[in-house]
């Protein structure tokens, strides 16, 4: 992983994987030829968007709140065979796609805990990992109704 010098690289960085969030969604939705394909992956993007921004407001005031609080993992995607992505895939493969992406970023915001010089800094990319960790239990429910319980 990149050496940090300063948390204004931390935070350029998750800015950056935030950013490459958005675009990765949002070109799954226009790639994608079915309307609620195109919805879901639409619906990610601006997820992203919004840690995008949340992330660019800590940056330029220095300010943030953070809730210290834990999400529950049913650690379906654990289990799951990696899937492509694709224009036509069927909505249980994006959701596939989706919790290991949300997987991903948890993991990622927790080694950046890891690694935040403060204990601010901290808990700031603690709480971003508890978002990506509610994004991935959305799809696993989300999953669990759709897929599991109609086979």
């Amino acid at each position: 992983m990149k050496e940090f010098t300063s948390i204004d690289d931390i935070l350029d960085f998750a800015i950056n994987n935030e950013q490459n969030a958005v675009n990765f969604y949002t070109k799954l939705a226009s790639e994608s030829t079915n309307e609620e394909m195109i919805k879901v992956f639409s619906q990610f993007a601006k997820e992203e968007m919004g840690h995008k921004a949340f992330l660019t407001k800590v940056k330029n005031e220095s300010t943030y709140t953070v809730r210290d609080k834990k999400i529950l993992d049913l650690k379906m995607s654990d289990y799951m065979v990696d899937v492509k992505p694709s224009p036509n895939m069927p909505y249980e493969d994006a959701l596939v796609l989706a919790m290991k992406r949300e997987k991903n970023a948890f993991k990622l915001y927790m080694h950046l805990s890891e690694r935040a010089p403060n204990d601010n800094l901290k808990k700031l990319f603690n709480s971003l990992a508890v978002e990506e960790s509610k994004h991935k239990l959305r799809f696993e429910l989300e999953y669990d109704e759709h897929v599991l319980r109609e086979n």
